[in-house]
C-alpha cells in the first residue's frame, strides 16, 4: 500500500485539474450564443454535454474532499459502510473511493 502523503498528493492534484477544467466550462458556458437557429441548437446541445462534465467534476471534487477529510480524521483507507479496510489495489485505482469492494458492488 502507498503511503497517505501518496494519496494526499495524488487527491490534491486531481483536485488541481478538476477545478482548472470547471474553469474552463464555466468560461466556455458564459460565450455569447449564435442568433442563427442552428448554430444556436449545436450550441446548445454542446452547452448540455459542457453541463454534465461540470456536474461530473463537481461530484468527483466532493469525493476528493472527502477523501481529503477522511485522511485528516485518520479513518482514510477504511470503508466507510463495513469498516473493512479498502484494498491497495483499489485505493491505487480509485483512491477517492470511501468503500471497499464488496460494499461498493452492493450499493
Amino acid at each position: 500500500m502507498q503511503s497517505i502523503d501518496t494519496y494526499r498528493t495524488a487527491l490534491l492534484k486531481r483536485l488541481g485539474e478538476l477545478d482548472s477544467r470547471l474553469h474552463k466550462i464555466e468560461a466556455e458556458l458564459d460565450e455569447p450564443h449564435s442568433k442563427d437557429w442552428d448554430d444556436a441548437a449545436i450550441e446548445t446541445e454542446g452547452d448540455q454535454v459542457l453541463e454534465h462534465l461540470g456536474q461530473s467534476g463537481q461530484d468527483e471534487i466532493a469525493r476528493i474532499r472527502a477523501a481529503l477529510q477522511r485522511i485528516r480524521d485518520g479513518g482514510y483507507g477504511e470503508c466507510v459502510r463495513c469498516g473493512e479496510r479498502i484494498s491497495a489495489e483499489r485505493l491505487n485505482v480509485l483512491p477517492e473511493t470511501p468503500f471497499c469492494k464488496d460494499c461498493a458492488a452492493a450499493i
